[in-house]
């Protein structure tokens, strides 16, 4: 090779290369998206639930403004994408939509919302009643009211009477006088909690509390009460215990009658979805309602042959279902199934079939778009993730021939009808899965086969025998029903709490990271929304998110925001608390954020436990070394020099109130000033590591701001610790 050609360019430069293994690669993404050009449309609500998502998920102003520039950008990237591409139409619409979802919650959060009240305090209301709703389960009644003359008060207060105390004449358009502790909406206890702070901001509640006698009617309620309310003291009065308070659940939505052991039976089998207004209740009205009309319209021979039958009954069954959507207060997964049924009884009007994904998808667009803050609620995920899971399960090619009808024996007809339920009670069970999991902290596990009686016997024996008890209630012939009714129900309740009581009947984890869980949707969706082989790929991320929920290490202390609560983690995997006499709610939330099943002993019994009047030392275990925790168990102030030994001696300190800056342990000092700044916390020794319920810089409009200093309501700075004498550890 002569010498000069070594310093010619080269045939085939890399970038040349790289540009073509683009363009191939462009290429072959717009043939596989031309195959799948019916399911793109799919992810319209997708894009914007993200945009909701990150604002929730992201702490602030310049975050989400940061999101929305982010998702302007991807739509700018697609621009430059050749035109008439399906990709340069998806990233634009994804882009804007995104953009869209954080810009309407935000909007939403700013012109709607109700901000909670500053601090805690006691006061004396007088307030008009917006509504009453009793709740027999727990011996009170709940009533939302508007503060007269009460400037300083939020404009909605949420406040539980006990029934003892409830004067004559409560109910809506009442005015009432009584004194009342008023809080901010609870934040979570613990990270992973239920946070009703953000629940209680969209639905305009600013504080909260429980009502002390004597409560002085001021105004009595004029006349009669929603339907809503006389309907459920009807049915009270029809059905027994336990079955009473399922019948009302059904009837009218509320589920304040059911005790707690039968709601968490409901849970632990898979079955609580029944307890909730949804598809499958709207659907059976409206089934019974087309039904009905066909049938009654089909004795007349000239309205056989004349009418429009189709179209009559599906108007009357469309009539039923927002009737029925209002009746039972006009929840997400009613609203959702009702939009959806109504879109159905369009199609089927117009001689179309109209159960296909872009139904579930115009649904969830609707929701979103007027309910945003849905969005992150379990109630709008686990009706939609079902649905989604139902439909794309029976729009499969295989499935829906093995579901076909056929001539065949009957004996071979029910065990097909037997194995197609069992299949999608499973599938359903798998995609609500990583819900529970998450939001929870405990999963199903046989609830695909509790389904296989507990959903016929729902659909086909209880709700025709209740409607049809309250429809004879009008001419008095209605008691056999509600007998009937009420048998039926003792049945569910029994399989319900005979597979409960099975050990494999749920799973338990500890608080589900947020990363792990969105990942595991994102995969979930992936695999439902696409129809080519490619969807499989979604597997990849629901896999990695199933190991690392098996490897989740549970937290070994976990602490309230208040602070006054804490859970330890025994070498022998048990659970103690601090304090013996805490209730059954902060025993339940500690459990569960744990991934702990068994009762919760007393700190103070442990072995490893020194224990005063005052304070409580405790050694530990995790990590391969020992950790020395101290916590605080009273209001007493210690003596110096023996809490500032103690102090210098502990890895670990924690307290409800603030501690004085000589308290110097080895790691961690957790007190007051801290918790208000963090929520609660649950540590993880094992890897030294700490989650909290708030992010920094959080600002949300929910998060109730810090107390400033008032002479009204005392210092803000902790009393000092003084030099008495204390027992020492």
């Amino acid at each position: 090779m002569p010498p000069s050609m070594a310093f010619e360019p080269r045939q085939t430069s890399l970038m040349v290369e790289v540009a073509t293994r683009l363009r191939a690669g462009f290429a072959g993404v717009e043939r596989w998206l031309e195959k799948e050009r019916e399911q793109v449309p799919l992810w319209a609500p997708i894009a914007l639930g993200v945009g909701i998502a990150a604002w929730f998920a992201l702490p602030h102003r310049m975050a989400w403004l940061a999101f929305c520039c982010g998702a302007l950008a991807l739509g700018c990237v697609g621009v430059l994408l050749p035109e008439g591409a399906r990709l340069r139409r998806m990233m634009v619409a994804g882009g804007v939509l995104a953009c869209m979802g954080c810009v309407l919650i935000w909007g939403k959060a700013l012109l709607l919302g109700e901000p909670p009240l500053a601090r805690a305090t006691f006061v004396q209301v007088t307030g008009d009643v917006l509504s009453v709703r009793a709740v027999p389960a727990q011996q009170m009644v709940r009533a939302m009211l508007r503060p007269v003359a009460a400037p300083t008060l939020p404009k909605v207060i949420r406040v539980n009477i006990a029934e003892s105390d409830v004067p004559d004449g409560l109910g809506e358009g009442a005015r009432i006088r009584f004194r009342v502790r008023l809080m901010p909406p609870a934040p979570p206890s613990v990270p992973g909690g239920y946070d009703f702070a953000a629940r209680a901001y969209f639905q305009g509640i600013g504080a909260t509390g429980k009502a002390l006698k004597p409560i002085k009617m001021v105004k009595p309620a004029t006349g009669a009460p929603p339907l809503r309310t006389r309907l459920f003291a009807h049915i009270a009065g029809q059905v027994d215990d336990p079955a009473k308070g399922i019948a009302i659940a059904l009837a009218t939505g509320d589920q304040g009658a059911i005790a707690e052991v039968d709601a968490e039976a409901m849970r632990n089998s898979g079955l609580a979805h029944l307890l909730y207004i949804s598809g499958l209740h709207v659907t059976a009205l409206i089934g019974a309602v087309i039904f009905l009309l066909m049938r009654v319209m089909a004795l007349s021979r000239r309205a056989a042959l004349d009418w429009p039958l189709m179209l009559i009954a599906a108007t009357g069954g469309a009539l039923a279902g927002v009737g029925y959507t209002l009746l039972t207060g006009a929840e997400v997964p009613t609203v959702r199934s009702c939009i959806a049924a109504l879109l159905v009884l369009g199609g089927l009007a117009m001689g179309r079939d109209a159960i296909t994904l872009r139904l579930v998808a115009t649904g969830a667009l609707i929701v979103l778009i007027f309910w945003p803050e849905a969005l992150v609620g379990p109630s709008f995920q686990m009706s939609f993730a079902a649905v989604t899971a139902l439909v794309a399960l029976a729009e499969h090619k295989r499935f829906r021939a093995f579901a076909a009808a056929r001539d065949e024996a009957r004996w071979r007809k029910i065990g097909r009808m037997l194995l197609v339920t069992l299949a999608t009670g499973f599938v359903i069970e798998l995609v609500l899965m990583p819900i529970a999991l998450f939001h929870f902290h405990k999963a199903g596990m046989l609830g695909a086969f509790a389904n296989i009686i507990a959903i016929p016997l729902t659909t086909f024996v209880v709700m025709p025998l209740e409607a049809l008890a309250l429809l004879f209630d009008l001419v008095g012939l209605s008691a056999p029903f509600w007998w009937l009714t009420q048998q039926a129900l003792t049945l569910l309740l029994m399989i319900a709490h005979g597979v409960s009581a099975s050990p494999w009947a749920t799973m338990l984890t500890p608080s589900v990271p947020a990363f792990v869980f969105a990942g595991m949707m994102a995969g979930l969706l992936w695999c439902l929304l696409w129809r080519s082989r490619w969807r499989w790929l979604g597997l990849g991320p629901v896999g990695a998110g199933v190991i690392a929920i098996l490897l989740l290490s549970p937290p070994d202390i976990l602490v309230t925001g208040d602070g006054r609560h804490v859970a330890v983690r025994t070498p022998d995997e048990r659970m103690a608390i601090l304090r013996a006499g805490a209730g059954d709610y902060v025993r339940d939330v500690l459990s569960e954020s744990a991934g702990y099943d068994g009762a919760l002993e007393p700190i103070a019994r442990l072995p490893q436990a020194r224990c005063s009047s005052d304070l409580c030392a405790v050694g530990l275990i995790a990590g391969g070394r020992p950790w020395q925790l101290l916590v605080t168990r009273s209001d007493m102030l210690v003596d110096r020099a023996t809490f500032a030994r103690d102090c210098a001696a502990a890895d670990i300190v924690i307290a409800d109130r603030g501690l004085p800056r000589w308290c110097r342990p080895r790691w961690l000092k957790i007190d007051r000033r801290l918790l208000a700044r963090t929520g609660g916390m649950a540590i993880d020794l094992d890897h030294a590591t700490i989650r909290t319920v708030r992010q920094a810089g959080d600002a949300h409009p929910w998060i109730a701001p810090s107390p400033k200093r008032s002479r009204r309501y005392g210092p803000s700075k902790p009393r000092p610790f003084d030099a008495r004498p204390r027992p020492q550890l």
